[in-house]
């Protein structure tokens, strides 16, 4: 039993470690610069089932590319979260957009 317990103890602080990390800035890896300020971009009229969903920079051979927003299917009950950087212990990483409740 004692054993099985600083087992899962062990397992537990390691995923801490690794926690630390968003999945984003695991997949997406650390920037040294920032990204530059956000484009102005003008949010379309309203369509009727569908979200807009802003800009955001991307990470493009080493430099930040603008991407423009778009359209997306809206999901009742949900809302988008937009992109964003941001800054940690080693650098900028981008956290992607993604709808919650």
């Amino acid at each position: 039993m004692k054993r099985q317990l600083l087992l899962a103890a062990a397992v537990l602080t390691t995923g801490s470690l690794f926690g630390l990390l968003s999945p984003a800035a695991q997949a997406h890896g650390y920037y040294k610069n920032p990204p530059p300020p956000r484009h102005y971009e003008a949010r379309p009229a309203p369509r009727p089932g569908h979200a807009w969903v802003p800009g955001h920079y991307e990470r493009a051979r080493g430099n930040y590319a603008w991407r423009g927003g778009h359209w997306e299917s809206a999901r009742p009950g949900h809302r988008y979260v937009p992109d964003r950087w941001v800054k940690g212990p080693h650098g900028w990483y981008r956290r992607p957009g993604h709808w919650t409740r």
